[in-house]
This record gives C-alpha cells, sequence and structure tokens, in this order.
C-alpha cells in the first residue's frame, strides 16, 4: 500500500501537469448552485424512493445488484424509507448513445456511470452533474483519484475504476519461452516470431464489440502524444492537424492483425476472455479490467500487463494510466438526497474495500485496505521508472468512430485512409458542437 500510495501521488503530478484540456470555460448551464427543493421530501419515514441507475458494465451486473441491495437494506433501517431500483447496464458499444439521449431528453435517470477523463467537461457544462464537491468521501479520495473528477474546482463524479493498463501477455508462455515484454516494434516482432514457432498465436483478435479495437486508439495516441507529437491533441482541438500526422499508428495496428487468428471480429469480450485463458495466446490488446472474466475462465492463468509499442522508439512504450468508470448524480434527478447517498454507499468505509475486491478495482481512497493484484504491481513498476502517461483527453465520439472505422479496416471495406478521414470528421463535429 505504501508502494502504491507513493506512485499514486506520482500520478497526481502528472494529472496536474497534463490534465488540462481545451475545453471552454463557460459554465452558464452549470448546475452547481441549484437548490432542489424536493430533497427534504425524501427522507420521510415510510415513503419509497425509485432510482433509476445507469450502469455500463454488465459483466459486473450481480455484483452491483447485490451491493445496491444492501444499500437498500441499510438505508431503509436507518432512514424508514424504501429504496427500489431499476438497474441498465447496456454493453460499453451502445452505453455512449444510450445515455446521451436519456441526459438531452430528461428521461427519468438519478445516477449514471460516465468516463472520467473524456466525459466529465462535456457532461458537466451541458449541465448534466451534480457538484459533489461537499461530500464527506470526498476528504478521503488519493489526490490522483480525486483530481480525475475535478472539473472546474469542482468534484463532479465518485471515481470506481483507475486503470493502468496497455497489453496482457500470458506470463507462463512468456518465461517457457525466455522472452520478455517488448519495448519497441522490432521487439515486438522477435516475440510474435518466437511464440509462433512454440506453435502458439502472438495475439488474440477479438474486434466484435467496436469498443475493444477501439483501444488501440488510447495506446497510439498517448504514445505519440508522450513522445513525438506532444501537441497532437491540441491541434486537433484547434482543428488545426489530422490523424495523418500520426498514420504511423497504423504499423503496430496492421502487425497485430497480421499475427493474430482470424476469426476475430466474429469474437467479443467475454469470449475472448475464455480464448485467452486457454494458453494458446501470447497478448491481447487489452486491459486488466476483465481479469477477473480471464481467471474465472481459468483459475491458474498467470496475466501479465505491459504497455503497447508502437514504433522504434523504447521511451514511447508506456503504461496508460487513467480514472475511467466513474458515477455521477444527474442534475435533474428528483431523487438527489438518496442518490447522494447511494453514490456515497460505494465509498463506505464498512463495505467498500468488498465491493473493490470484489470487481477488482484498485484502491481510490484511503478507506481501501486491500492488497492490489501482481498485474497492477507490474503496471506499478513502469510508472515507477517513469514510463506511464494519463490518459489522453479524446472526445468519446471520437474513440466511437474509431472501433467501427477499425471493424471496417479489418474486414477489408475500408482503407486506411477512410479510417483516418472517419475520425477527422468525427473530432470537427465534436468541435463544432462543444466549443
Amino acid at each position: 500500500m505504501k508502494k502504491l500510495i507513493a506512485i499514486l501521488l506520482v500520478l497526481t503530478m502528472v494529472l496536474s501537469g497534463c490534465g488540462q484540456t481545451n475545453e471552454g470555460t463557460d459554465d452558464s448551464s452549470s448546475t452547481s448552485e441549484n437548490v432542489d427543493n424536493t430533497e427534504s421530501a425524501e427522507s420521510k419515514v415510510g415513503t419509497t424512493v425509485d432510482l433509476k441507475l445507469f450502469i455500463a458494465q454488465p459483466r459486473f451486473r450481480e455484483i452491483y445488484e447485490n451491493y445496491i441491495d444492501q444499500f437498500a437494506a441499510e438505508y431503509e433501517e436507518e432512514t424508514g424509507v424504501k429504496v427500489t431500483y431499476s438497474l441498465e447496464m447496456p454493453s460499453a458499444d451502445t452505453a455512449p448513445e444510450i445515455l446521451k439521449t436519456r441526459l438531452s431528453t430528461k428521461d427519468d435517470l438519478d445516477v449514471f456511470m460516465f468516463h472520467a477523463i473524456n466525459e466529465k467537461a462535456q457532461y458537466y457544462k451541458a449541465g448534466y452533474l451534480e457538484d459533489l464537491s461537499s461530500e464527506p468521501w470526498v476528504a478521503d479520495l488519493y489526490d490522483s483519484a480525486k483530481q480525475a473528477v475535478t472539473y472546474e474546482e469542482k468534484v463532479v463524479g465518485l471515481p470506481l475504476e483507475s486503470l493502468t493498463w496497455g497489453m496482457l501477455y500470458n506470463k507462463d508462455l512468456f518465461n517457457e519461452l525466455g522472452i520478455e515484454p517488448a519495448l519497441t516494434l522490432s521487439e515486438l516482432k522477435s516475440n510474435s516470431e518466437k511464440i509462433t514457432a512454440a506453435g502458439k498465436t502472438p495475439f488474440l483478435a477479438a474486434y466484435n464489440e467496436a469498443w475493444i479495437p477501439q483501444l488501440f486508439l488510447p495506446l497510439t495516441v498517448g504514445a505519440y502524444v508522450n513522445s513525438s507529437h506532444p501537441d497532437f491533441i491540441d491541434k486537433m482541438n484547434a482543428n488545426e492537424s489530422s490523424f495523418e500526422e500520426i498514420s504511423e499508428m497504423f504499423n503496430v495496428i496492421d502487425y497485430v492483425h497480421a499475427n493474430a487468428n482470424t476469426n476475430g471480429l466474429e469474437i467479443g469480450g467475454t469470449d475472448g476472455c475464455a480464448e485467452f485463458a486457454s494458453g494458446d495466446y501470447g497478448m491481447w490488446v487489452q486491459g486488466p479490467w476483465f481479469s477477473a472474466t480471464i481467471l474465472e475462465a481459468n483459475p491458474d492463468f498467470n496475466l501479465g500487463v505491459a504497455p503497447l509499442p508502437v514504433n522504434e522508439d523504447s521511451q514511447a512504450s508506456m503504461i496508460n494510466a487513467s480514472v475511467s468508470t466513474t458515477l455521477g448524480v444527474c442534475s435533474y434527478s428528483e431523487n438527489k438526497e438518496v442518490a447522494k447517498a447511494l453514490v456515497a454507499y460505494f465509498l463506505n468505509p464498512e463495505t467498500s474495500t468488498e465491493f473493490f475486491s470484489a470487481c477488482q478495482f484498485n484502491p481510490i481512497s484511503q478507506i481501501h485496505t486491500f492488497d492490489t493484484y501482481p498485474w497492477i504491481g507490474e503496471a506499478i513498476a513502469y510508472m515507477e521508472e517513469g514510463k506511464s502517461y494519463l490518459d489522453p483527453s479524446i472526445p468519446q465520439a471520437v474513440k466511437d468512430e474509431s472501433g467501427k472505422a477499425l471493424q471496417g479496416y479489418y474486414s477489408d471495406t475500408a482503407s486506411a485512409d477512410d479510417v483516418i478521414m472517419a475520425l477527422d470528421e468525427a473530432w470537427t463535429i465534436f468541435n463544432e458542437v462543444n466549443q
């Protein structure tokens, strides 16, 4: 834990130095000063409050339901208010558009999940996020986690999932072949050749869900922005560049695709976990958020986490560090008192550690006392060496477009130029709408 806290403090400095975006500062639609006159009615003994929840992590449905049931029982015992809820858990592919529709039409919604780095500014400026700065749990957040969910000096969400990721690899296979995770593209090719010679497939392709091929975008952009193209995102936000500037990202994308199974477009995330757990593959461009599912398929699987090399510059091979999964209270909720109580329960000192451990999330608060997992320690070792960067602030609309565009690229219905054009257009449209 001492090592983890030290690393998180280092990440705080990274966040402070690199976490600025080019989002506008107009807060005319901010809801931070709104007064909800209905809250006093929520706490009346004997009343029932029905919460509408939007959490796009269907693989954890049972864990969430058990935890929320536990909250409801305790809340009723303490306040006399009965809490019921409906939990909507769409897939990562469909969730962004569904959520935008819910929010823009002010559909009945109390608590929703969003990506702290990519979406907090957009949703706060649109007036969808309640200011949670005065909530008691804020004081116990690690500084890095607090910074990640802060916008215009306001805490706008409760962080759940902090990520240190890049590429998963089969540690036992690597040990058996005497190879180490690569830091350059040529080293990656050398490892792949040895894996092939051992009768295994170098990479797992599982592209049926568009959010998985989308993972190449933050990994390649993050590597370039933190090495050879530091102003790329700034220029894209100002409509002064194009993905043509970093078109070399297709070098690693093409190599992985050429050395993977050929039925990748037929395999989704859950099936991909079972495939990877079989031990027949060396690497998977994926994050450790799937660790529980992989280990459920094969409890003895020895999982490793390493950077994804993008070129011959070993200094560009870094771990992506981020806070993604975040819970926000909807600004127009009619049940804010109970919604805030539910969100706070995820950092309840008596119960939070159990929830975070069940989901295999990293500690993000001083209340967390559990040990981290070996693959997280491996990622932290890279961070200790200064080989990490803050998840690049790419608009979610651009990420979504990249997943669909790369699916077309892998099915030979789109060229690299088509992908670049689609990404440029998505970013331009985002700028028009949000600036």
